[in-house]
């Protein structure tokens, strides 16, 4: 029976969190990746264009890596997200301008990338909610707290061109509670017309079984994935609708403060 193997990774724009100083690796973030090995990886926190991670479009490296063909990055904002709050939220022509692959400007926000043939790409935009939050922020010589706004958010679906199609969406939800369990909803309600099975995954900033119990669709068993050099808790999620998921995985890798989620599905 062929088997679908997806995962989930918050790339922290490519910083090295474990192994040594706090700083961008081009090459780490290649090869965790490719360890991997999954045929459909959604991507959080993804930059393009950035000076801070090389001005490489970290959407197409993942691509490469997994010797993949098919991939979208759907950009949330256009600048530099942080405590400045130095970007704009992302328009309709931002995210069509990134699926030609024109990036004039720097832009972050998530990515999706598949090695298997891709029948339609859709994407949602969503709104952020108007406060600030103190988040822990990795940092070298040590991590630190600081207020940061929240920022507009994202989902893209990929419709895969099997015989039975499977939709797979990726989401980065808001840190805002009640904001993320809203947006979501909002997710959920926009994937309703897509073709089923579903398998929704990504940084849901939601613990443990609450992201399952607001959708009511079946969780993948993963395991607790931040932090990274201590996971306690599970804020990256593997949910399904009418398709059941299993051997799920927590990956505890160099680059990002978050562990990348793994499991595989029969078709």
């Amino acid at each position: 029976m062929p088997v679908l193997r997806v995962g989930s990774y918050n790339l922290l724009h490519g910083m090295r969190v474990l192994g040594g100083a706090a700083e961008q690796d081009v090459d780490a973030l290649r090869d965790s990746v490719a360890g991997l090995d999954v045929d459909v990886l959604g991507l959080q926190e993804v930059d393009a264009a950035q000076p801070r991670s090389g001005m490489v479009d970290q959407t197409a490296l993942a691509a490469d890596a997994l010797g993949a063909s098919e991939y979208r990055f759907v950009p949330t904002v256009v600048g530099t997200p942080g405590p400045k709050a130095d970007f704009r939220p992302s328009t309709d022509a931002d995210v069509a301008a990134a699926w030609r692959g024109e990036f004039r400007a720097p832009k972050y926000g998530v990515g999706l990338v598949s090695r298997i043939a891709v029948r339609e790409w859709r994407y949602l935009l969503m709104d952020p909610a108007n406060v600030t939050m103190p988040l822990l922020v990795p940092g070298s010589p040590r991590p630190r707290v600081l207020r940061v706004p929240d920022e507009p958010r994202a989902a893209v679906a990929a419709v895969l061109d099997l015989p039975t199609p499977v939709t797979v969406c990726t989401v980065h939800l808001s840190f805002v509670p009640f904001t993320n369990t809203r947006q979501l909803r909002q997710v959920q309600a926009w994937l309703a017309d897509m073709p089923r099975p579903v398998i929704l995954l990504g940084d849901f900033n939601l613990p443990g079984r609450i992201a399952a119990r607001v959708t009511k669709w079946r969780e993948t068993e993963t395991g607790p994935s931040y932090p990274v050099f201590k996971p306690r808790v599970q804020f990256d999620h593997i949910l399904s609708d009418g398709i059941a998921g299993y051997g799920g995985k927590v990956h505890a890798l160099p680059v990002s403060d978050h562990c990348a989620v793994t499991a595989e599905f029969a078709l």
